[in-house]
């Protein structure tokens, strides 16, 4: 089985938390498939895309550089599909062929946990807050700009949560 090392998504390098990578096997043919546990960061920023030149080196120095479809797969853990074609699978020996009526796939989700990718990389999302608050402190909020009404939130929310969480 082959180990992927790196991985270059159109010429960025992606923090990947676990991978797989394999040739399955279907009466439509055979395709070079790469699963890869990634940041809900990086889901949202290729669900969209339909294809990515994806380069792959393995940990035994061999380079694989294609065009590949990409696909969010569904699971408790954000994970993609990349996959192209092949015509000769002799070009990738050592690799494990999946076929299509085997009952079990390779498993990247375990061992890893959502916690442990958003130590990498934590999304942001945006919130809108509908409060009723005393006077002076809406003028109070009104004199902040955004970015630091934002860390301002951030912190106090933060050691919030902290404290709840030891609680």
């Amino acid at each position: 089985m082959n180990a992927v090392k790196n991985i270059l998504i159109d010429g960025e390098s992606i923090h990947v938390s676990n991978s797989a990578i394999y040739l399955f096997q279907s009466s439509n043919g055979c395709t070079l498939e790469l699963d890869i546990i990634v940041s809900e960061v990086a889901i949202k920023k290729y669900q969209k895309e339909d294809t990515l030149i994806v380069e792959i080196e393995l940990e035994d120095g061999q380079l694989i550089s294609s065009i590949m479809h990409v696909k969010v797969l569904p699971g408790r853990l954000p994970q993609l599909n990349l996959f192209c074609e092949v015509n000769d699978m002799e070009e990738y020996p050592n690799f494990q062929i999946v076929n299509e009526n085997d009952s079990e796939f390779p498993n990247v989700e375990e061992g890893i946990t959502i916690e442990a990718i958003r130590k990498v990389e934590m999304p942001m999302e945006k919130i809108n807050l509908k409060l009723n608050l005393p006077i002076d402190q809406v003028e109070w909020l009104q004199k902040h700009k955004r970015k630091e009404l934002n860390e301002i939130f951030v912190e106090m929310i933060s050691d919030y949560w902290h404290k709840q969480q030891k609680d």
